[in-house]
Order: structure tokens, then sequence, then C-alpha cells
């Protein structure tokens, strides 16, 4: 048995706040009392004076590399940076090698995450080999655990195949995750088609290339009924049309990144390949859309696309090089420094787009702190300042490393044990 005594509950799902402790007994909370006030019995006892408990992070779109890169990340070293990052469930994306097309894959990722001490699920490709070509047998791979579909790091580019795919996934009660880039506007991918492309003498990828694809996407739920994810929206343009489907009524979910909220395409030209992502990181009107749709409720969630790549490959001339940064152990901090502490949104609200939002638009537990529910926890001190570091992915393809970040979490616990502390 566990208390945790002196912090201040923050519960994202319901806003309660205040000062309470837990107790937490064979993996419940089973009981929340006005801090003082629970009933003394023999513990191990948490103090979380000063700071405060909340429920863990939930990251909808995580690539941990394995099987098949194992020299980037692993799905070991992987849940080790989303548990410093104060993670208790991920979902791992399927570009992997084989991809998570079939049964033998699937289960691989679904049991080797279960070696982690948090909750690490595992997606299922759309199409054979993500070739965009022949659909997966979406009702089998459902059937052994995959928590959504998703060929992400490519479109799903032919609507027919699109539109199969969602009357499928319809009718299992399954979300399709999109990667929304139409490869007929990219034209070198990682840097947005603007003035810091011309700088490096360059096209880059067109704006058009996401905004299509989504209203090409959209087209279709509203046909099939099907509930999409839009993938880390990087256009203004993009984040009008979900608005707008949303006003309709659709099933038309979408994530936003730290690095598209947080930066503008002058990254590029200041850190190089450690900014070129895919969708690229766009203007600073896109960003100011970002931020907006994350307050109005358009952008549901905030997803990290932790994609690790080692050294050598980040070092290779701009357009060799991969694309993707690594973001679980910044991403809270980045949400505090640019989205509470200038006033876009409250903590509540952050936390309900990296815990709640996502765990309920995925369909799995979390982002909540409720008595008889499993503990999956957070501690944190949102007000003390760290330097992010190298951190504890095998990649360090970040251009965050030496900022000065607010927030620093201190104790993770998942199913009631303690799977990270800060020492």
């Amino acid at each position: 048995m566990t208390d945790i005594l002196g912090g201040t509950l923050l519960d994202p799902e319901s806003g309660k706040a205040g000062l309470y402790d837990l107790r937490i007994r064979d993996g419940i909370i089973t009981e929340i009392a006005e801090g003082g006030k629970l009933p003394a019995a023999e513990a191990d006892v948490i103090d979380a004076t000063g700071r405060i408990v909340t429920a863990g992070l939930v990251d909808p779109h995580v690539h941990f590399r394995d099987p098949g890169f194992t020299h980037k990340e692993d799905i070991l070293t992987g849940a080790e940076a989303a548990k410093r990052g104060g993670y208790t469930s991920v979902v791992m994306m399927g570009n992997t090698s084989p991809h998570p097309d079939n049964l033998e894959t699937l289960r691989y990722m679904i049991e080797k995450g279960a070696q982690t001490g948090i909750r690490v699920y595992a997606c299922a490709n759309v199409t054979m080999g993500m070739e965009g070509k022949e659909l997966t047998d979406l009702e089998a791979l459902a059937a052994a655990g995959a928590v959504l579909f998703t060929d992400d790091g490519l479109p799903v580019t032919d609507a027919g195949i699109m539109r199969e795919a969602c009357k499928r996934a319809q009718a299992l009660g399954k979300m399709i995750s999109l990667h929304e880039e139409d490869p007929a506007f990219v034209k070198e991918s990682g840097v947005n088609a603007g003035a810091v492309a011309k700088e490096l003498g360059l096209s880059g990828a067109s704006r058009e290339a996401e905004y299509s694809m989504v209203e090409r996407d959209i087209a279709i739920v509203r046909e099939t009924g099907c509930a999409i994810d839009v993938q880390h929206v990087s256009c203004k343009e993009s984040v009008e049309l979900i608005r707008e489907a949303k006003k309709e009524g659709l099933p038309v979910h979408a994530e936003a990144t730290p690095h598209h909220f947080t930066m503008t395409e002058d990254a590029v030209r200041q850190y190089g390949t450690l900014a070129k992502v895919n969708p690229p990181i766009r203007t600073k009107e896109d960003r100011a859309a970002i931020i907006e749709g994350l307050k109005d409720g358009t952008i549901d969630m905030i997803a990290t696309d932790h994609a690790p790549h080692a050294a050598e490959e980040k070092a290779l001339p701009f357009v060799k090089a991969p694309s993707g940064m690594t973001g679980l152990e910044n991403a809270f901090s980045l949400g505090l420094r640019e989205l509470v502490r200038p006033g876009h949104l409250t903590l509540t609200e952050l936390l309900r787009l990296m815990s709640t939002n996502p765990a309920r638009i995925v369909g799995i537990p979390g982002g909540y702190v409720r008595e008889g529910a499993e503990a999956d926890l957070l501690i944190f001190d949102p007000d003390t300042e760290r330097v992010a570091d190298r951190g504890l992915s095998r990649s360090s393809n970040t251009p965050f490393t030496g900022q000065r970040m607010p927030g620093v979490v201190h104790t993770v616990i998942c199913k009631g044990k303690t799977v990270y502390e800060n020492v």
C-alpha cells in the first residue's frame, strides 16, 4: 500500500483541484481524502508537498523503431524516455521492419511493450508494407490487440483504398491515424516551401501537400462515419478544415506536436537537420493557428511524434538526412513554456490535451484521477526550471538540448507501481 501525501491534486478529466491525499492499494486508488484527513495506516509514503499530483501523460504517437531499427531506439529505451517525460501510456507507430501488417510482428511489439512497466500499445498498418496498395487484415489485427490503424510516415494516397479502410475500421470501432502529406506536392521533405527552403537552394514541401489530403479524408469521413486522427497538423488551412468538420459533428480528431507549436521554419536555419521533420515546421501564422486550434478544441491532442535517429544519420547533408526529432522528455515542459506561461492554456487544459483526450480518443485507460481507478499518476513541480539534457532515449536528435525548461517530473506511477523517480 502506498500513500501520496501533501500534494495538490489536479484531475484533468473533472477539473477537481486542491490539497488531497491519495491511497493506493493493489494498484488501485482506493481513497482520495482532503489533505491531512486520510485515515492512518501502515503504508509506503510519497511526500508530494509543494508538487502537483495528476494523471500520467498519454502519447498517441511515438516511434520506438523496434523491430528493425534498434540502433536508433528500441521499445525498452523508448519507454525509459517516456517515463522520464511523465508518460504512463504511449502508442507505437508502425513504420518498423518488419511492419505490424501481420500478427507475428504486432504480437512481438505488444509483448515487448508489456515488459516496460508502463502501458505501451501498438498500432497496426492500414496497408501491407505501407505501400498503399492492399489492405491488411484489419479484423484479425484488431482482435490481436491493435488499438488503431495507421501507415504513419506515409500517406494513403489511393482514395479508394482509404475509403474501404474507413468502412472496415468503422465496423470495428477503430480509428485511422493519418500522415497527411501528398508526395505530389513535396519536392524535398522536411522543410517548408518558403524563404528558408530557398536559402538552402530547395523547393521544399508545400502546405497543399497536407491540406489537400485533409480535405479529401474529411469527405471520406462524411461518407463512412469512420473516426480519423489528423497527425501532426502543420498549417493553418488544415486547422480550419478540421474546425469546420467538427462543427458538422464529424469524428475528426487532430494532433499538434511541441515542435509545431513552438517553432517556425526559421528553426531549420538555426538547427539544420535537427529541425528537419515531416510535415515541416512552417510559418509564424501557421504556428499561431495551431495554438488557436489547441485553445478552441479544434486540435484535441498533443502528441510528440517521438522520432529517434542516430547522430551519424542526422549529420548527413540536409536532403539526405532523415526527418524527425525526439520529443518525449521535453514535450510537457514545452507545453508549460509555450502554452501555459504565455496564457494560451491553463495547466488543466494542457493536461487534458496530454492525457485525458488522447486516452479517450484512442480508447485506452487513463487521463483521470479517481477512486476505483488504476493508479497511473504523475507527480511534478511546474515552477522549477531545468536544462534539457541528452536524455534517456537511445538517440538525442532534438534542437531543444541545452534550453531552459520549466517543469520537473519527480515521480511516475503506473498501475500503482513507481516506475520513475527523479532522485
